[in-house]
């Protein structure tokens, strides 16, 4: 087995993606193609969240309790982020739509990307490619923009996105 050297930053995205998938009976490929990542990154990564206790030995179930612990106490220390110059993309953090209901802000902040329509402060994403298809996954893109939220957000903007965080991620969890 190989020496865990700590998380990446996509490992939180490819585990987010996991939980939004609608079908539990996924493969390493439908992952790869959906982030647009290699299929050797996406097993590295899994045996890193497995080694972190954030996804069973069979690599298909994510602990939820374990990464929402992970993301509301430890992300914003091990993948810091400080909003950057004023780029055109797509809204990030409390700038997602989602959260547009709660929080009202005259500075959006957003994951640089030349499709993208609004201008606010950047945010660097958690993998080079992350917005080349959120817009086919709403959930998966919600979930992303929550997770920054923890990373750049005041504290009430980080206690609404764990509410929200929560209620997506026991959504998806098998009954017991």
């Amino acid at each position: 087995m190989r020496k865990h050297n700590g998380m990446r930053p996509q490992d939180v995205a490819i585990l987010l993606k996991i939980v939004s998938l609608p079908e539990k009976n996924w493969r390493l490929l439908d992952i790869a193609a959906s982030l647009n990542v290699s299929l050797s990154e996406v097993s590295e990564s899994l045996n890193r969240s497995r080694a972190a206790g954030l996804i069973d030995d069979s690599k298909k179930k994510v602990f939820s309790e374990n990464l929402l612990e992970f993301l509301q106490y430890g992300f914003k220390y091990v993948f810091p982020q400080q909003p950057g110059t004023l780029v055109r993309g797509i809204p990030a953090a409390h700038s997602h739509p989602s959260m547009k209901k709660f929080i009202r802000s005259e500075i959006e902040y957003v994951w640089a990307d030349h499709r993208g329509k609004t201008v606010g402060l950047g945010i660097e994403p958690l993998y080079s490619k992350q917005t080349d298809h959120i817009e086919k996954y709403p959930e998966f893109y919600e979930m992303l923009a929550l997770a920054d939220v923890l990373r750049v957000g005041r504290i009430r903007e980080k206690e609404i996105a764990v509410n929200q965080l929560q209620k997506i991620l026991f959504k998806h969890e098998p009954p017991s």
